[in-house]
């Protein structure tokens, strides 16, 4: 007999690279499904309602709930990954913004411009995502259960915002004045201040007293950049047009 026969043969090793190259692939499949998923879901919100059920998105996807639930987990999960979606368009036109932006103002008024914008364009897709819609922000905004969302998307939204303004407000000498402190809290003071005004606008109906979308950027970049001391009218004033009015 062939003694070396009987030698025990070596472990077949699995190629690395092949097992890395099929996983990547997979990888790639997963990714590009759940963008398509998002993508889905977001039209599905935008003609539906930001109250849109797992099940509602899923028929009008074309597909069933259990797929949702695999790629997303449950709800907030596909809520945080559309917000994610929503996060990224939304930067690319602030940060476009602030490039070509000639002054502060402008850039500012760029920015607060594309936050209404991104509102305006799907209320809807606006509510699913911050988790809360406009009237339910007013009503009750201290819902535990809207508590993270609420904080995962508006905290992306003040760093997003916080660098270019911080580098505005930095070559604004009046800004340097008020020193480091004033200059990292302003930008979350600042969407605190549009996300409140953008959201009751929102839940404005329309008439003729509802500023357009350019009116309401003009008036909140005027209240954060210059104050609203120097737009109220003197206390003469006031007194001239009363006395006026029949």
């Amino acid at each position: 007999m062939n003694k070396q026969a009987l030698k025990p043969r070596p472990p077949v090793q699995p190629d690395a690279a092949a097992g890395d190259g099929r996983s990547s692939r997979w990888q790639a499949h997963r990714d590009k499904r759940r963008r398509a998923l998002v993508k889905t879901a977001r039209r599905a919100v935008h003609s539906l309602g930001y109250a849109a059920s797992m099940e509602d998105i899923a028929t009008a996807a074309g597909t069933s709930k259990s797929v949702y639930y695999r790629y997303f987990g449950d709800k907030a999960g596909l809520q945080q990954a559309m917000g994610e979606v929503v996060i990224a368009q939304m930067q690319d036109k602030v940060l476009a913004a602030a490039r070509q932006a000639a002054s502060p103002r402008e850039g500012l008024h760029a920015m607060v411009s594309a936050y209404l914008q991104m509102a305006q364009t799907s209320p809807n897709v606006y509510a699913f995502v911050t988790r809360l819609g406009a009237a339910d922000a007013l009503t009750n905004p201290a819902d535990p259960h809207s508590s993270e969302l609420l904080s995962h998307f508006f905290e992306a939204v003040t760093d997003m915002l916080a660098s270019p303004m911080k580098s505005f407000l930095a070559s604004d000498p009046r800004a340097r004045q008020l020193g480091g402190p004033a200059l990292t809290l302003w930008p979350q003071a600042a969407i605190g201040m549009v996300r409140a005004a953008g959201e009751l606008w929102l839940a404005t109906p329309e008439g003729p007293t509802k500023p357009t979308e350019a009116q309401l950027s003009e008036q909140l970049t005027t209240w954060l950049f210059e104050g609203i001391a120097n737009h109220v009218p003197s206390p003469d004033t006031i007194t001239s047009v009363l006395e006026d009015t029949p």
